[in-house]
């Protein structure tokens, strides 16, 4: 039974070191898994007294207003008969408290020092481990008074930021609720009450307590409310007699109130029948045992939420990645890696295992073809602008057999509209190129810890893809000049030839100006760019993919490499430098692994043991 309660208490304040306080959506916790015992209570309901009462020391601070600011996580150890008291703080692993007033101190100094003097409240628990042969093995979690007004001094939110760090705690179905209510208070208006029938409205992890009991009016008892008539629990009430005012003031010890608190009970005529089922003493066990048989019912549904947090939080690290090395090699070595997985990714993208790489077939299948068949040839190409380049070409004098300038500038002028689709071509290919560059980037796991390097890596690439579509436009426009350099002799001479009534060529100059002449010329040209159009349609995407695919699949980092290898350890360090997000939130995972790692060791040791 004690082994279990050491083990939830080593676990705490693992959690409190390792920063997890519960409320943390953003990572595992194994604070809200534990279970805990959670003292409620309004302001004066008498809540420091049944603590000091249940250890038997008076150690905590007193005043007026809220005096509890943080929630202290009270752990009692039972050591055996003769040794002496003391107290330690988790804040303070290497520091005994025999004095229990310097407890006290310490516990309003390290309040002060996350809330200042003020009056505020903080949810960062403080830790305090009392070991005596006169505790039983228990775990508390005092927590803020209830109040219902805020005093000077204090936020207008602080009456709903108690309730809502009460709450923090006592929603949790593993937290018993210690409701502290002064019996000379009715139980109908009690704070305490009012939480726990809002969390446990059965009753069924409530633990109710009376104090003052000693102060009732005369002629008034509680026994409605002790023998469970005024408001049913399904654990038993308890019912406590404090120290006075006097007594504290008078430094009456623990002891003595404790010997008294048992003669109240024995001697009263209200409660002597349940004297063996009062007091402090009585509460502190019956807490003891009641946590232990929770625990025990808890602990494998704990050790499967620990094992399933290690390997959530194991996997997030591997995807996250490990901290970058700071000598030069091998932050060299870490860049050129993080490259190479840029560029798998990339070429994934381009030969199908990723999407992307389609869309360029697309502008060769459909958009190439498509801006083919829109040139205005026919334009180009009509009767009255073919008569007037033929007659332009002529000159003052006629040409005698057949139109040779004219042809050959009625056919350049044409093949020059081939330059349009051919560079819109190569435009769309790069738009394409350095949208996969984008993405690529983007879906680089490795890449996201290091925004300066994306950035580098990124740069580098396009720079390359701009070098690659001049060198691809030069070269598909030298595919247009090239048809344009020399035309193919043979397409003319296997054109059919007009010819005169009789069959025989026609000579007559004179003819050759007429409109059929030029309608003739007019498709024998438009004959010739069609056949250029197919060769075109065919050589540019292979002029485009050999400048710009392929290229970008073989040398697209190429550049960059060669600066790389150029630069200090300094610079390669500006590259590594990590998101800094990124950087705490691999921090707190790891701290979160190295917690509940530890407690999966710690309950390993105790199944074992067991």
């Amino acid at each position: 039974m004690e082994t279990l309660i050491a083990l939830v208490n080593r676990i705490q304040r693992a959690c409190t070191v390792l920063g997890d306080h519960g409320g943390d959506a953003a990572l595992p916790t194994l604070w809200e898994a534990l279970p805990s015992v959670a003292v409620v209570g309004g302001q004066s309901s008498g809540k420091s007294s049944v603590l000091e009462g249940i250890v038997g020391r008076d150690f905590l601070p007193r005043g007026s207003g809220i005096v509890t600011r943080r929630p202290l996580v009270l752990q009692l150890h039972k050591t055996e008969q003769g040794l002496q008291d003391y107290a330690e703080f988790l804040h303070l692993p290497k520091k005994r408290f025999t004095d229990f007033s310097m407890v006290r101190k310490e516990i309003e100094d390290e309040t002060d020092r996350l809330t200042g003097k003020s009056k505020q409240i903080s949810p960062v628990p403080i830790h305090l481990s009392i070991y005596s042969p006169n505790v039983v093995n228990l775990t508390l979690i005092d927590l803020p008074g209830l109040t219902k007004v805020a005093v000077e001094g204090q936020s207008e939110n602080i009456v709903q930021d108690i309730e809502n760090m009460i709450h923090s705690y006592v929603d949790k179905p593993n937290c018993l609720i210690l409701a502290i209510t002064p019996a000379n208070q009715d139980i109908a208006t009690s704070d305490a009450i009012k939480v726990s029938r809002q969390v446990d409205p059965a009753g069924e992890r409530t633990f109710g307590v009376l104090t003052k009991l000693d102060l009732m009016d005369k002629g008034t008892n509680a026994r409605d409310v002790l023998e469970g008539r005024s408001y049913r629990l399904q654990n038993p009430w308890v019912g406590i007699v404090n120290r006075s005012q006097a007594d504290i003031n008078r430094n009456v010890d623990m002891i003595a109130a404790r010997k008294r608190e048992r003669e109240f009970f024995a001697t009263s005529p209200d409660y002597s029948h349940l004297a063996s089922q009062m007091g402090s003493e009585y509460l502190a066990r019956l807490l003891s045992k009641h946590l232990e048989s929770v625990i025990r019912a808890r602990i494998p549904g704990i050790a499967s939420l620990i094992n399933r947090s290690i390997n959530e939080l194991e996997t997030e690290l591997a995807r996250i990645g490990r901290p970058v090395a700071v000598d030069a090699g091998a932050q060299l070595y870490t860049i050129l890696e993080l490259c190479r997985s840029f560029e798998r990714v990339f070429k994934e993208h381009l030969d199908g295992g990723r999407p992307g790489g389609d869309r360029i077939y697309v502008v060769f299948d459909y958009q190439l073809p498509a801006a083919l068949r829109k040139l205005p040839l026919d334009r180009h190409l009509s009767l009255q602008n073919v008569r007037k380049v033929i007659s332009e070409a002529d000159g003052y004098q006629p040409h005698l057999i057949a139109p040779e300038q004219g042809y050959r500038r009625l056919l350049e002028s044409s093949l020059t509209y081939f330059k349009g689709p051919a560079q819109a071509s190569v435009d769309a290919v790069h738009f394409i190129l350095k949208e996969l560059v984008r993405k690529s980037v983007a879906e680089t796991q490795e890449l996201k810890r290091f925004p300066t390097l994306q950035a580098e890596i990124a740069a580098a690439a396009n720079e390359a893809l701009e070098r690659f579509r001049e060198d691809s436009k030069k070269t598909t426009l030298r595919l247009v000049e090239m048809e344009s350099s020399y035309f193919t002799v043979d397409f003319f001479r296997k054109l059919p030839q007009e010819v005169d009534k009789r069959g025989n060529p026609a000579p007559s100059a004179v003819d050759q100006y007429a409109e059929g002449h030029f309608q003739r010329i007019g498709s024998n040209v438009l004959s010739y760019v069609g056949m250029v159009s197919e060769t075109l349609r065919n050589t540019i995407p292979k002029a485009v993919v050999h400048c710009q695919v392929r290229e970008a699949k073989r040398s697209l980092l190429d550049h960059f490499y060669v600066q790389l290898g150029k630069k200090e350890e300094r610079q390669l360090s500006q590259l590594l430098d990590e998101d800094s997000e990124l950087m705490e939130r691999r921090q707190q995972c790891a701290k979160r692994l190295e917690l509940y790692m530890s407690a999966r060791d710690e309950i390993e040791a105790v199944c074992w043991s067991g």
